[in-house]
């Protein structure tokens, strides 16, 4: 993994991490909970979501689910996504 793409949010006085993933992440437990432990020591002490979109466009959230339920009410353009670069990645 040489980057990706993500997001800090601080909502509702809750901050997590949210990285985006291919949907076949989300589709498989060992994955999914990989994907969680790799992100999370990026993202440090805060929580780690996982975000996929169907081919509409329709995102997916996987993580704790205090978390995903407020993000099902956030529209995703107001989430402050970025690219994450990672240093000394192949």
């Amino acid at each position: 993994m040489s980057g990706f793409d993500g997001a800090v949010v601080n909502h509702q006085g809750v901050t997590f991490g949210i990285a985006v993933v291919r949907p076949s992440v989300l589709n498989s437990p060992n994955e999914r909970e990989e994907a969680i432990l790799e992100f999370s020591q990026i993202f440090g002490s805060i929580p780690t979501v996982l975000m996929a979109q169907d081919s509409r466009g329709v995102p997916t959230y996987f993580g704790r689910k205090d978390i995903v339920d407020l993000l099902s009410s956030v529209p995703m353009e107001s989430i402050p996504w970025q690219h994450y670069t990672l240093r000394g990645a192949a």
